[in-house]
């Protein structure tokens, strides 16, 4: 599958997005010639001339100013519509790509930070071909416009309004710079912030238990003053733009009042003249905003880029042996041999490691944090392939096998799974598309929450999540475990999913997830010693040592 090129120029016109580049030259154009012609009306008529003579001004600005609205909702119509065709194909193609930099390639980032960040970043992105392309296209069809029937009038003026225009390009490639610049200052104090904030938050009980609720306050008010520190940068900067610009206007409409000459064009003439730099610079002014889009928008391209263009930790083979399905008979023999793994290739993060799994064979994996209970999960989900060793099933290298076939064999409950907005029977369904309603309410029953249904009010079709019923911590595992047994993989890997529950609880729920699990092989990784006297053995990963029987 090809990655989309997210490295590729930000500013990519198109069809569309020049055709609303057009519409929008011709609703600024018709804002500054509503401004000039009102000058030139306003003067006219202080002359007091036959009213007849006025009509055609009248008709003008009311058709100038009829026409701006009616092509910027045209430009509106145009672009709006190609950005977001451009923005759900672009997101198919991005989580697309994502999928096999899973988890590996993602670094230490939460789920919710990837996903927000990609989110972001593409929207920034996208949204470039409205914010920037458009626009672009738009000012310069406008200025040129403006700058050559100027010129037509007096030549002059017409090179007062060059000189404006060239001004006006000046601030945009400040603006540019200095958003460029003190971006990246800001996101990453931001990020700080926010990485600060979400750990005391988190460790607040153990902190204030330590006494150190005052360095923890030490640690947000040195991350907010960071974060206030970039945001006067970047102010200053705008605000130095913000004055070039209107200073320019106000030098550009008294350089064209001196070079006009009232009695050789006559007064509402004049008039016009004068008003055209000060049309041309308030109707040109956003192209500031214009270029700090172009900069965030370049900023979430080499982001993306970064990202995506990361080669997977693994890879099909270009020849995969053909297995067949393991649930055709009583399931696969998984064994790793002398299997070490890690996640950066700068150091094993899962020392050399034997295991054994076979059908209905229960398996504890222990250990401190750090010991690699993670990454042998990862490599029994083949999602890190092993660095050294042997990862086999039925005795084939899981490398020569395609990572359909592997992955099609193993399922995942985490210490969070997620409950989507929607019914219970939908919930499940995710782990087997089309599976009737019996098939759900088994798994569910096999998973200790049958007796939870049948206090449902709609049963199956009763709805979780946002904007529904809400699952206690128990609950929600006993569903990843229901999933898990709909799914009908005949190996099941439990990353900590007694991890938030009290002791009754977790003995619960362990007690309904092992018997849920019987005929199957398991992997339980867990900090807890609730029910590992149920399992055949236990694989402690600080020891280098086989699992005890």
């Amino acid at each position: 599958m090809s990655r989309p090129s997210t490295a590729a120029t930000v500013v990519r016109p198109t069809r569309a997005t020049v055709l609303g580049g057009l519409l929008g030259g011709a609703a600024t154009s018709a804002g500054i010639a509503l401004t000039a012609t009102s000058g030139w009306l306003i003067v006219r008529a202080s002359e007091r001339p036959v009213i007849l003579t006025l009509l055609a001004a009248i008709v003008a600005v009311r058709a100038f100013g009829m026409a701006r609205p009616f092509f910027r909702y045209l430009e509106r119509i145009v672009s709006h519509d190609a950005a977001l065709a451009d923005l759900a194909e672009r997101r198919s193609s991005v989580y697309a790509a994502l999928v096999p930099l899973t988890p590996a390639r993602l670094g230490r980032r939460s789920r919710s930070q990837v996903l927000t960040g990609v989110v972001d970043d593409l929207t920034d992105v996208v949204e470039a071909q409205v914010r920037v392309t458009v626009p672009l296209v738009a000012s310069a069809v406008a200025g040129l416009l403006a700058a050559g029937l100027t010129a037509w009038f007096a030549p002059a003026v017409g090179l007062v309004v060059v000189g404006l225009l060239l001004l006006l390009a000046l601030g945009c490639a400040l603006a540019w710079w200095f958003e460029s610049r003190s971006r990246d200052e800001l996101l990453a104090a931001r990020a700080e912030a926010s990485r600060v904030g979400d750990l005391v938050a988190r460790q607040a009980g153990e902190l204030r238990a330590i006494g150190a609720e005052q360095t923890a306050l030490g640690w947000l008010e040195a991350a907010h003053v960071a974060v206030a520190a970039a945001v006067r940068r970047q102010s200053r900067g705008r605000a130095l733009v913000a004055a070039l610009l209107l200073l320019g206007t106000a030098g550009a409409t008294v350089a064209a009042a001196a070079l006009v000459d009232p009695s050789a064009t006559g007064a509402p003439v004049a008039a016009l003249l004068v008003l055209v730099p000060v049309a041309v610079g308030e109707a040109l002014a956003p192209l500031v905003d214009t270029m700090r889009a172009l900069a965030r928008a370049q900023g979430s391209s080499a982001r993306l880029g970064a990202l995506l263009d990361q080669e997977p930790a693994v890879h099909d083979p270009e020849h995969p042996v053909t297995c067949p399905d393991s649930r055709d008979g009583d399931g696969p023999v998984v064994r790793l041999e002398s299997a070490s793994a890690s996640w950066t290739g700068a150091r094993d993060d899962l020392a050399p490691t034997d295991l054994r799994l076979a059908p209905g064979r229960h398996v504890a994996v222990v250990g401190p944090n750090g010991s690699g209970k993670s990454t042998l999960l990862a490599v029994l989900a083949r999602s890190l392939d092993v660095s050294g060793g042997r990862h086999t099933v039925d005795g084939t290298d899981v490398r020569d096998r395609s990572l359909a076939s592997t992955r099609a064999d193993v399922a995942v409950v985490d210490d969070e799974p997620h409950v989507f907005a929607t019914t219970l029977a939908e919930n499940l369904r995710l782990a087997r598309p089309g599976a009737d309603d019996a098939a759900v309410r088994r798994a569910l029953d096999l998973a200790g929450l049958g007796p939870w249904v049948d206090g449902l009010p709609d049963g199956l079709e009763t709805r979780l999540g946002t904007g529904g019923r809400g699952l206690s911590g128990g609950e929600r595992t006993r569903l990843g475990v229901a999933r898990a047994v709909l799914a009908d993989r005949p190996v099941v890997l439990l990353d900590e999913p007694a991890a938030h529950l009290d002791h009754p609880t977790a003995t619960a729920v362990l007690d309904d997830v092992l018997d849920a699990t019987r005929d199957r092989a398991v992997v339980l990784v867990s900090h807890r010693p609730e029910a590992l006297d149920r399992l055949d053995a236990v694989l402690d990963l600080s020891v280098p040592s086989p699992p005890k029987e």
